[in-house]
């Protein structure tokens, strides 16, 4: 796991307990609230599918042995940072409702913190992982920052000064459901033609299957297809980076960001998705600022940083209190 850099002077022994919960896997750490160095990392089986209650005994249990890990090791867990998908209300500590996770207003901090003993956040995976971009990632120095998820769906986080905003129902950043192609394929949230139905990595793989008539080992593949030269996957990929432009420049116009960091599987392509993908988005400019396009530095560690720093935060605030 990349280090997250320094931080406030604290006392070299006290750490942050942060948990980065995905469909399939949770990622978890033990990091120092100093000096940010991750002192201990581990994964475990999310395990959805034995149910919603398997799912918060499993989150509760690796919060709790992972500060009894701390103790062992001479170390002083002082607080946990949860990262959950779906919508959240991060001031509630409610887990609103997460279809990956079977999670329905769950109030998961509240949860965890009895389990535990110790102060802890919830917040929402991409917001997590764009605040951890935006302060020692890709978007490190610059203030305005949105963070760009594209995997299996597509969710933005537009942070200001380290700080992201879940909006009134927790729900913010739900960039993929912009409809940019009005009458196009068929999304999850039932509307047509959302960015998340035609360019997430999903969609990519599965737009090339329908017209290539075979499955490709995901959206990386089509990628690498593209760039040799196969004719369907170059006409999807050019598909793909023209939609992303205009949701971008949607992006744009809303948050008016210096920086957009690109993550999730999809950014993976590299300069093939960046190049192209910046050079549609500045033809379309027009009264707005072009933003410099980064990829993610963090990679899929992002989301367990940011729980981590999500946690030093509310510690933080505490001591101001």
């Amino acid at each position: 796991m990349t280090p997250a850099g320094p931080a406030s002077a604290a006392p070299p022994d006290e750490v942050v307990v942060a948990l980065d919960v995905g469909g399939t896997s949770i990622k978890a750490a033990l990091v120092g609230r100093g000096d940010r160095t991750v002192r201990h990392t581990e994964r475990q089986v999310t395990g959805a599918a034995r149910g919603p209650a398997a799912v918060i005994d499993t989150i509760c249990d690796l919060a709790g042995r992972l500060a009894d890990t701390a103790r062992a090791d001479g170390l002083t867990p002082i607080a946990v940072g949860i990262a959950v998908p779906g919508v959240v209300d991060e001031t509630a500590g409610v887990a609103v409702w997460s279809a990956n996770l079977g999670l329905r207003d769950v109030p998961l901090r509240d949860l965890v913190a009895a389990r535990t003993g110790l102060p802890t956040a919830l917040g929402h995976d991409v917001r997590a992982g764009g605040v951890a971009e935006a302060r020692v990632g890709a978007g490190r120095g610059s203030r305005h920052v949105l963070f760009v998820a594209i995997g299996t769906g597509i969710a933005a986080a537009a942070v200001v000064d380290g700080a992201s905003f879940a909006g009134a129902h927790g729900a913010a950043g739900e960039l993929g459901h912009v409809v940019v192609r009005p009458g196009g394929p068929r999304c999850g949230c039932r509307q047509s033609g959302c960015l998340e139905a035609i360019a997430s990595a999903a969609a990519v793989a599965r737009r090339y299957a329908e017209q290539a008539g075979r499955t490709p080992d995901g959206a990386a593949e089509v990628a690498r297809l593209a760039a040799a030269g196969d004719p369907v996957a170059a006409q999807v990929w050019r598909e793909t980076v023209d939609v992303l432009a205009d949701g971008l420049l949607i992006g744009q116009a809303m948050f008016d960001p210096a920086v957009v960091v690109l993550g999730g599987g999809l950014a993976e392509a590299g300069d093939q998705l960046i190049g192209p993908l910046a050079e549609t988005l500045r033809q379309r400019v027009t009264f707005h600022r072009l933003p410099r396009l980064m990829p993610a530095a963090l990679g899929d560690e992002a989301g367990c940083i940011g729980a981590a720093l999500l946690a030093s935060d509310l510690v933080e605030v505490g001591a101001q209190c």
